[in-house]
C-alpha cells in the first residue's frame, strides 16, 4: 500500500518486547517520523524497511533510510501506479546502491481487486521488476491481491528470485504451501490478529517460524488493540505475539526468529 500522512497520537506498547523488525511500513510520508523511529526503537523495534510505491515515494523512502540509520528502504512501483511505468526507478535504484540504504525492489505485483493500472499494464511492470531484481541479485516484495494464480504464472516465467516475499500475506493454507514450495517467505501483518482472519491464521500455524517475517504495512492494517488509529512500527510486536500465539511458542523466541530470518533476507548491517 502507499504511503500516507502520520499523526501525532503516541501509544507505548507493553509485553512485546523485541528484538523486533518491521519488514515492510511505509514512511515517506510521515509528519511524524522522528517520533514515530524513537518510538518503535524505545518499543523493541531495531530495523524498519520503507517500502516504495512509486518513484516518487521510492526516492523519498531513500532520503528516510540516509537519515535514519535504524530505517533502510526498497524502491519499487505499485501496482496501483503500473500505468505510469518504471521511469526514472533505475537512478533511484543506483542512488541508493551507492549508499547502501536500498535493501529491495518493491513493492510491486498485482491488485485485481481494486485494477486501478490494466492488468496489462500490471503484468509487464510486475516482470520488469522481476527481471531488475535478478539482474542485480536483490530481494524481491510482493504484493498480490486477487491474483494468485496469475502471480505464480509470472514468477515462473521470469524466474523468481532467490530472495522473495509475499508482502502481508493474506492467502488460505494453499497459498502459503505453495508460496513456501517455491522457496519464498511470508510476510505478516495486522490482518493476523483480526477475528475474521481464520484462514490466514491457519496458514500461519502451519507454516515454518523461520519461513516468516512480521510487518506493520503502517500506516494501515493496525492490529486489533488499536483499531481506529493509524498503525505505527512501535505495533509490530502485536504481530509477532499473534504469531507466537498461533506457534505456540514463546514471544521472544518468535522475535528472535523473524529478526534473524529478515536480517539475513535484507541484508541489514544492524546498528
Amino acid at each position: 500500500m502507499g504511503a500516507t500522512s502520520g499523526t501525532n497520537y503516541r501509544v507505548r506498547v507493553t509485553g512485546v518486547d523485541g528484538p523486533w523488525i518491521d519488514n515492510h511500513c511505509h514512511l515517506s510520508g510521515r509528519t511524524d517520523l522522528d517520533a514515530a523511529v524513537a518510538d518503535a526503537v524505545a518499543g523493541g523495534v531495531v530495523a524498519m524497511v520503507t517500502v516504495g510505491t512509486d518513484v516518487e515515494s521510492s526516492a523519498i523512502c531513500l532520503d528516510v533510510a540516509e537519515a535514519q540509520r535504524r530505517v533502510w528502504a526498497t524502491a519499487g512501483v505499485h501496482p496501483h501506479d503500473a500505468a505510469g511505468g518504471l521511469d526514472g526507478l533505475d537512478a533511484v535504484v543506483e542512488r541508493g546502491r551507492d549508499s547502501g540504504r536500498l535493501v529491495a525492489i518493491g513493492e510491486c505485483g498485482l491488485d485485481h481487486h481494486y485494477d486501478h493500472s490494466p492488468p496489462e499494464a500490471q503484468r509487464r511492470v510486475f516482470a520488469e521488476q522481476i527481471r531488475l531484481a535478478n539482474d542485480l541479485d536483490l530481494p524481491l516484495v510482493i504484493h498480490t491481491r486477487e491474483a494468485w494464480d496469475e502471480t505464480f504464472e509470472i514468477l515462473e516465467a521470469e524466474s523468481m528470485p532467490r530472495r522473495t516475499v509475499f508482502h502481508c500475506f493474506t492467502g488460505g493454507e494453499a497459498e502459503a504451501e505453495r508460496c513456501l514450495e517455491l522457496g519464498a517467505l511470508l510476510s505478516i501483518s495486522g490482518i493476523v490478529t483480526f477475528p475474521s482472519a481464520g484462514d490466514l491464521q491457519r496458514a500461519v500455524e502451519r507454516s515454518p517460524l523461520d519461513r516468516l517475517m512480521v510487518e506493520t504495512d503502517s500506516p494501515y492494517l493496525t492490529p486489533v488493540r488499536h483499531r481506529g488509529r493509524p498503525n505505527r512500527p512501535e505495533l509490530v510486536g502485536l504481530v509477532g505475539a499473534k504469531v507466537a500465539e498461533l506457534h505456540g511458542r514463546p514471544v521472544a523466541e518468535v522475535a528472535a526468529a523473524t529478526t534473524a530470518t529478515a536480517s539475513t533476507f535484507y541484508g541489514l548491517d544492524l546498528p
